[in-house]
């Protein structure tokens, strides 16, 4: 086996001029995993670069994969993906992935783009304040999720409320408002991060139809599964794909 042309001219994109030394050590693997990831798996799906690494980049966090989010990150950068749209990733994956899953991928990249010359911080993004979060968080699950956020309020005991209103508040108050990444890019990117993290079916359903509502297709959800699998493994790549069957079946 040899790897592809079109691997080859695809890894070369991302990665100009980078010496493997996992090919002098490892080269069957390389071999399949290049030809894997970027020929075969690049065949499928609609995602264009920048979006892709972006999903890719939202996985790996989720996955809790420094060295290979490294890698990938500056891959990114070489496809245009900017800094505030990778810090916006990393923010956005706070909430799913809790700032404990979080803190050394914001490090490695702070340092990533310091050594390129950027100057921290970057321009703020933020667009609420302590007294409209809760308000502006609530109108946009609503926006999103519609009245299925009335309905898990009116089933939710008084004792769990708090959840609730945090929920609001803080996943979508402060950090679903940020300006740098649009609303259907957050969706696009939680629903990475909610299929890699696994063992959370429930939301990933719920994600799904949100994406729908924020004009995310099923084949762009599926293209999302496609192209972080290489990074996944198979056992969660099959469960998101039965979560988006399940809520748009094929033959909707």
């Amino acid at each position: 086996m040899s790897i592809s042309e079109t691997a080859r001219r695809n890894h070369e994109k991302l990665f100009p001029d980078h010496v493997s030394t996992l090919q002098v050590t490892d080269p069957e693997l390389v071999e399949v995993f290049d030809n894997f990831a970027f020929d075969e798996v690049l065949s499928y799906g609609n995602l264009d670069d920048r979006t892709r690494l972006m999903v890719i980049l939202a996985a790996l966090i989720a996955r809790q994969t420094l060295g290979e989010y490294k890698v990938m990150l500056r891959g990114a950068l070489t496809v245009g993906v900017t800094p505030v749209e990778i810090k916006e990733i990393l923010y956005q994956a706070v909430p799913y992935c809790g700032i404990a899953g979080v803190f050394e991928f914001l490090h490695a990249t702070n340092e990533i783009l310091q050594s390129g010359g950027l100057t921290l911080p970057l321009q703020g993004q933020s667009t609420t304040s302590p007294e409209t979060r809760f308000e502006k968080g609530l109108a946009l699950q609503k926006e999103i999720f519609g009245e299925m956020i009335d309905r898990m309020h009116a089933e939710t005991p008084e004792n769990q409320m708090h959840i609730n209103r945090l929920l609001s508040a803080n996943c979508f108050g402060d950090y679903y408002t940020r300006t740098g990444l649009d609303l259907r890019t957050r969706e696009l990117l939680t629903f990475s991060m909610i299929l890699s993290l696994g063992g959370c079916e429930a939301q990933l359903r719920a994600h799904t139809l949100g994406n729908v509502a924020v004009g995310n297709d099923k084949p762009t959800l599926l293209a999302v599964i496609t192209q972080v699998l290489p990074y996944i493994g198979y056992p969660r790549t099959l469960n998101a794909l039965r979560c988006l069957n399940e809520v748009i079946p094929e033959s909707t």
